[in-house]
């Protein structure tokens, strides 16, 4: 894994700000602590820093290809052996590294090459005869990559945000519909970022820069829904074994140490039952928890047991203020996904060990794990009973009446479920899928703040995609939502940047695309019934992990918010009644603010989840103040 940066210019062959490029990489270089690599030519510049994974002697970037064509990229192209042999009659590679794959495929087949791909990548590749970048994002936005233009008409771009503002050739002000959207969602969602005019690729996309032209860009992949009817359940169980086997196989190719991180949880599990399948030796990286709630160590020690895996546990803590910095300046963004605090700590540990961690991301979003989606499916049919103006009239007053009772058993917490029942199929989920309150974070904003959103609605990113996916059911129309929203902006964020800030790689083979676009085609029924998720993952797997194991109720892994900030001592939420950061910022109505502090360290009423996302924005706007 690595860190790409590079400076275009857009109007004509200026020369290039090396200082600019040279801060640019630094800002990087725990991405890339092996190395770092530069090329200049006139009107273009292109930076890397390396983390050496694969020819760890022959894949120095940026890479020129033997037509003269430059890349610099981040990621892992796991058949390139496959693509090397085919090139064989038409170039003759000098290294047997990935890098040199991709850049003469490009070369030889432009943007076309993508298709060919299997792996997760950013990239910048620069064609010195049309003078032409082009960036490009792999399909499900495992790798990041962001852009932005200067006010004199140079293009930047970088793997991550602060490398661009490292810079210095940018205005670093806060864009407010992304601010709006962060309180929303708990990050920023692409293509937006959190300052104005700078973007991210979207996953699956590539965006083509010539000077003197309009940029074009082109979606070149996304996730469909068929829902087929033609493989038998028995047989789909099978044949996602023998898929699941396959990615990983494919994704253990290293000339580093590679191992894998092991939860309690059915999706880490499967992926080590499938590295053992090489008969290799397997190292196995778990973090456990004081909080018995928050620990599942034992779980993971079975597995480890089972599959005979070298196993690595220690203890870490996750509700210690004094990580909430590291984290944020490692996220680069505003970012109020708790668990990104022992995930950091997780990859620190890991790293003592290994160099490459497979992990089990993906499957919740893949084969339906999350509790929201059978809330969601009955929520549907109670949509489907009763017309929309009758919904509306019944349970818009109920959500708005009903007292939201934080303490109360799940089943009497029926608030938002209300409001969802009142809105329609699209407004519900993302409802559902909101990290916060929106009444709550609408009184926490100022006036004058949301008269500059002109009357913006951040849910209105779920909306359309839902009503985009093309898709027939219900349950496919919210995956494919997750999966154009969710999965790249927030769960593959947090476990690149809190790897990369360890200099750790991090594969999720769940996410090979060859397994998303099976599970795309598959019945709903395969992955979600009778309100249990991740159906057909679990038969996959149940003979090498045991009914007991696969049938036990995930813990969680974030820190016991409620409880944190309503302790006397190391009370995160006292951290921000301190602070003049968030105030001076000119966002929030600081007496609410003040008031919802207290309410929850009262017991009054649990406000975790809002004051969390003011802490971690707060501890955004500190650790990037000029």
């Amino acid at each position: 894994m690595c860190g790409i940066a590079g400076i275009f210019d857009l109007n004509g062959v200026r020369d290039i700000d090396r200082d600019a490029l040279k801060r640019m990489t630094d800002a990087l270089v725990h991405r890339g602590p092996d190395g770092e690599g530069f090329y200049f030519a006139p009107g273009v510049g292109l930076g890397h820093r390396r983390l050496a994974i694969i020819d760890r002697a022959g894949g120095v970037q940026p890479f020129h290809t033997q037509s003269g064509d430059i890349l610099t990229y981040n990621g892992e192209i796991y058949n390139f052996e496959a693509l090397t042999a085919r090139m064989r009659d038409k170039v003759s590679l000098k290294t047997r590294s990935d890098t040199e794959v991709l850049a003469e495929g490009l070369s030889q087949k432009g943007a076309d090459f993508l298709h060919e791909l299997r792996g997760m990548f950013a990239f910048g590749f620069y064609e010195a005869g049309a003078q032409r970048l082009t960036l490009a994002r792999d399909r499900l936005g495992e790798r990041p990559l962001y852009y932005a233009e200067t006010s004199d008409g140079f293009l930047l771009f970088a793997s991550e945000i602060g490398s661009i503002a490292a810079s210095g050739l940018i205005d670093l002000s806060l864009d407010p519909r992304a601010v709006a959207e962060y309180f929303h969602y708990g990050y920023v969602p692409d293509p937006k970022a959190i300052y104005r005019g700078v973007n991210k690729v979207p996953p699956g996309s590539w965006i083509a820069f010539e000077r003197g032209k309009s940029p074009r860009q082109e979606r070149y992949w996304r996730p469909v829904f068929t829902n087929g009817q033609a493989l038998a359940y028995e047989e789909a169980v099978e044949m996602l074994r023998a898929r699941v086997d396959d990615a990983v196989k494919a994704q253990m190719v290293s000339d580093v140490p590679l191992g894998a991180f092991l939860s309690g949880g059915v999706d880490s599990a499967s992926i080590v039952s499938a590295m053992s399948q090489g008969g290799g030796a397997i190292t196995a990286c778990t973090t456990g928890f004081d909080e018995s709630a928050y620990d599942e160590r034992a779980a993971a020690r079975e597995i480890a047991a089972k599959f005979g895996a070298v196993h690595y546990e220690e203890q870490a803590r996750a509700d210690s203020t004094a990580l909430i910095d590291r984290v944020a300046a490692a996220m680069g963004e505003p970012f109020a996904d708790a668990s990104a605090l022992p995930s950091f700590q997780v990859a620190e540990i890991a790293r003592r060990h290994v160099t490459v961690a497979l992990t089990g991301d993906g499957g919740d979003e893949i084969f339906a794990g999350y509790r929201r989606y059978p809330f969601f499916l009955s929520e549907e049919k109670l949509r489907c009973m009763t017309p929309a103006p009758l919904r509306a009239a019944l349970f818009g007053p109920l959500g708005a009446l009903y007292p939201k009772l934080d303490w109360a058993p799940r089943a009497l917490r029926a608030k938002t479920t209300f409001q969802a029942l009142a809105r329609s199929s699209a407004q519900g989920y993302a409802n559902a899928v909101a990290i916060n309150l929106p009444s709550r974070i609408d009184a926490l904003l100022n006036a004058d703040f949301k008269r500059t959103l002109g009357g913006y609605r951040p849910s209105s990113l779920i909306e359309d995609a839902m009503e985009s996916s093309g898709a027939e059911d219900p349950l496919s129309r919210a995956q494919y939502a997750d999966l154009m929203t969710w999965l790249p902006g927030r769960m593959l964020v947090k476990v690149d940047r809190t790897c990369m800030a360890h200099g750790l790689e991090a594969r999720p083979p769940l996410l090979d695309h060859n397994i998303v676009e099976w599970a795309g085609a598959i019945p709903a029924d395969y992955k979600l019934q009778y309100g249990q998720g991740k159906r057909i993952l679990k038969d996959a797997f149940v003979s090498r992990l045991g009914a007991d194991y696969v049938a036990r109720k995930k813990q969680g892994f974030a820190p016991p918010l409620r409880q944190w900030m309503r302790r006397e001592h190391d009370n995160p939420a006292l951290r921000l009644n301190a602070s003049q950061y968030w105030r001076e910022s000119g966002l929030f109505n600081e007496s609410a603010v003040d008031a919802m502090i207290r309410d929850h360290r009262s017991g009054r009423s649990d406000c975790a989840q809002e004051l969390w996302s003011m802490i971690m924005f707060d501890a955004f706007l500190r650790v990037n103040r000029p």
